[in-house]
């Protein structure tokens, strides 16, 4: 038997104010965008930023409907939107913020697995790392530096050759 260790590393800021001009900008832009959100049975909106490689800046909201749970997450509408309007154009940095109409918004949350999923295989498609800035309204902000950080022992294209 051998073990692995699996290092997850990032950075943890006090708050917007700690981060760059740039990345503060991308930030405050999300959490702006989590207002455009649908998300009329689970209160909880969330808005994604990504800065291109490009320069170009372009955002998502989650989109939830009646069938719940089976709307959109706003990272993969983001992924989605990008895709058509920039096709093969990488992510540089994908900035994620939400606001709780229920609770609590000042903490960093995570993508959930489906995004991440989705995160790792545009980053891996591109062959280009994606830094993700995650944060609530307020609060601290965590940066992690590609998406691939996010799922460990992925499952991946090379799994189906």
């Amino acid at each position: 038997m051998r073990q692995k260790e699996v290092k997850f590393v990032y950075e943890v800021y006090n708050s917007i104010k700690s981060l760059s001009k740039d990345d503060a900008d991308l930030l405050a832009h999300a959490r702006k965008i989590t207002a455009t959100a649908y998300a009329p049975y689970s209160n909880f909106q969330v808005g994604a930023v990504a800065l291109l490689a490009n320069g170009e800046i372009i955002h998502g909201s989650n989109q939830e409907n009646a069938s719940y749970p089976v709307g959109l997450c706003a990272e993969r509408v983001l992924i989605s939107a990008i895709s058509s309007l920039y096709p093969n154009t990488a992510i540089n940095t994908m900035v994620i913020s939400y606001h709780n109409l229920n609770g609590n918004s000042g903490h960093p949350i995570s993508p959930c697995g489906i995004c991440r999923q989705s995160l790792l295989e545009y980053e891996a498609r591109l062959n280009h790392p994606m830094r993700v800035i995650m944060s609530g309204m307020d609060g601290k902000v965590f940066v992690i530096a590609n998406a691939a950080m996010l799922l460990p022992l992925s499952f991946t294209n090379e799994d189906l050759k």
